[in-house]
Order: structure tokens, then sequence, then C-alpha cells
């Protein structure tokens, strides 16, 4: 038997945003398949079979159901295959955008709203990115929280995997043992759309989890550096200069950084936060690369250097925070910034892996390898 996190449909209404730039990703899905088509169409029978079912379903209330099924089953298949042996989190991605282009594209048998197709792209978006899929065993005692990243800069390699999307994938529901304790890991996987956190796809996700302490840790995962960097002290400010996946820029520069935006309001919060997980434990994980405790931070008075406490920062503008200025360093901002809001005492923090060029089974396979010792290890110190 399994026992849901029960995260409400209607707190994660807003997690999708369907606005700016609207369809920029799914634009990519001809070139990458003509790239790597055995990874792009891997999905295709269940892209095929919602099309079928949607364009027969007459009840306005079952196809919304029906959708969402299909979404969740695309994100367990891709969890079991990751799991038995095939270590690539792109087919996931593509198959998603297949099935948003599908519902835009399609009619079912009613005269359906556009407002209407807004919710089944919602529902979709929800339930592959293993929203739908948040449950613990009854024998899960010590339980851990871990986010992954879609794939991005895709204009620069349409065939760019993510590391951290492979992780989630990989460690969904993994369990072990701790402290004569059973542990088990979920993980959903987060959009690279400045929209989205813009709208509170973070807060929606943790509010609950913090407010009613349904997890023990929560790890949250990105790609960027050349060995694995724990961001010890996240910025509030975004000063990337770099695309989201719909090709939307913030306008921001390490000159000029720019605080995100929540539920329509700028967030409020202090320049730079810290995490809380036990990063000495953590390094002590041998593996193929060595696991860094990041205190470097960008200032717009000081520029960059490595700041040894939250105090040293209290005064500074944040230009980027130890997990840079771009949609990684903000998870880690947004999860902890929270955290201390809702008086959480629950772990949480933001791991970099190694960096990588288009795609490297064995390279992200080792990554997943050293990311599950170091959370192991995290574990054991409960």
């Amino acid at each position: 038997m399994h026992k849901s996190l029960l995260f409400s449909t209607l707190l994660l209404s807003c997690c999708v945003s369907l606005t700016a730039n609207a369809g920029v990703e799914e634009q990519r899905i001809a070139t990458a398949a003509a790239a790597m088509p055995q990874v792009v169409d891997r999905y295709q029978a269940f892209v095929d079979d919602l099309g079928s079912k949607y364009a027969k379903q007459n009840d306005e209330l079952k196809v919304t159901q029906m959708v969402a099924q299909l979404g969740k089953r695309v994100w367990q298949q891709a969890v079991r295959d990751v799991q038995s042996g095939h270590p690539d989190d792109r087919s996931l991605y593509w198959s998603r955008l297949k099935m948003r282009q599908l519902l835009d594209d399609s009619k079912p048998a009613f005269n359906i709203a556009d407002w209407q197709k807004q919710i089944l792209i919602k529902a979709v978006e929800k339930s592959s990115r293993g929203f739908s899929d948040l449950e613990y065993a009854d024998n899960a005692t010590v339980k851990i929280l871990l986010t992954g990243f879609d794939p991005f800069f895709l204009d620069r390699h349409i065939d760019q995997s993510n590391p951290s999307g492979l992780v989630a994938l990989a460690l969904d529901g993994y369990q072990f043992q701790v402290n004569g304790k059973t542990a088990q890991i979920e993980t959903v996987m987060i959009p690279v759309r400045y929209a989205d956190f813009d709208e509170g796809i973070i807060e929606s996700l943790l509010t609950p989890v913090y407010r009613d302490h349904q997890v023990d840790m929560i790890f949250t995962v990105s790609m960027g550096r050349d060995n694995f960097d724990i961001e010890r002290f996240p910025g509030r400010n975004r000063s990337a200069k770099a695309p989201d996946n719909r090709n939307v820029y913030t306008g921001a520069d390490k000159t000029h950084p720019i605080a995100p935006m929540l539920d329509g309001k700028t967030l409020n919060g202090p320049e730079f936060v810290e995490f809380s997980l036990p990063v000495a434990a953590m390094q002590k994980v041998a593996g193929r690369w060595p696991i860094n405790d990041n205190h470097q931070v960008t200032t717009l008075s000081r520029g960059s250097f490595a700041a040894s406490s939250l105090a040293e920062l209290q005064n500074e503008t944040s230009v980027e925070g130890s997990g840079g200025g771009y949609l990684s360093n903000e998870i880690s901002y947004r999860s902890i910034l929270l955290r201390e809001q809702l008086g959480s005492k629950i772990p949480t923090g933001h791991i970099h892996t190694p960096k990588l060029t288009n795609y490297d089974a064995e390279m992200e396979q080792a990554v997943v390898e050293q990311v599950k010792q170091m959370i192991a290890a995290a574990a054991a110190t409960l």
C-alpha cells in the first residue's frame, strides 16, 4: 500500500505558464525528431493513445482525468526505463511536448473552449512531471523529496540531456536503509521557464511539504559545474543573460540584477539565504568528482568573492548566489526562503552536478550514483 502526499490539485493549478512565448518549445519537435528520432519517438504510443482517446471523448470531466492519467503513465514509464538500464531523460521531455501540441491542435468530440484546453495542457504538464505520483510506501520512515530539471539551451544542442533530470528519474521511488530505518526518495521534474517560477511552481509544490512536515529532507538538483557544488548562499536576484526554454530573457545582467516575481508581485526576501544540508557528511562521499561546499557569491558592491557567513552579506545586493544567476540558483533560493517563512526545520539545499554537452550515458550514470551516495550520507545524519 502507498500513502499519497495529497498535494492539492488546486494548489498546483498555477504551476504551468501558458503565456509568454507559448509554443516555442513545441516548435523544436521537428528538429529534434530529425536529429534523434529514436529518442523523440520512444513514447509515441502514449501520444497516439492520447490522440485516439481525445478525439472520441465527449465528457468534459472525464477528458481531464484521461489526459492526467496518460501524463502520469508517461512519467512512470520513463522512470521504469531509466531504472531498468536506459539512462536517458530526453524522451520524457519530448513526449510531453508532443502531448501538449496534440491537445493544442486537436479537438475532442465536444465544442471545447480555449480555456478548457489550457486546463488539459496543465493536467498533462503536472502529471508527466511526477507531481501526481508523489507517494511514499507505508514502510518509509525517512522521506526525501528531490527535484530535477528539463534539458535546456536546446537551440545550442538539440540533443541536450540534463543529468539532474536523469537523477530524478533514476531515484524516483528508490528505497535504502539508513540507521535501521527505510528511507525513500520521491522526485519531480521542474520546467526551465521563468514564467513558471514567477507564477509560483516552487511555492505551490513545497508549501504543504514544509507546513505539514511531509518529508525529512529536500534536495533541488541542476546541471552546471565542473564538479559537484552544494550551494551555500543562494541569492535573490536573476542576473544570467540566458534564455529559458521558451527563449524568454529577463533583461537582467551582472550590472542590473532583477528580482523574480511571485503571483504578480516582486518576490520579497533577504538578498541571500543559507542552505541547511549536512554538507560535511556529503563531502565524505568518494566518487568521480570532488564535492564542494560552495561559498562563492557576487554582489553589486564587491563583485565575486567567497562569503564566510550570511552576516557578511547583510548589506549587499545580490547579483549571483552560490548557485549563479539563473533558475538553478532561484529554485534553491525560493525553497530555502519558503522554509524560513513557514518556520520549517526540514534540511534543504541545492546540488549542482557536473555539466555535459549533448548526452553521455556513462558520465550521467556516474552522476546518478554519486548523488545517490550523497543523499544516503545526508540521510544518515537525521
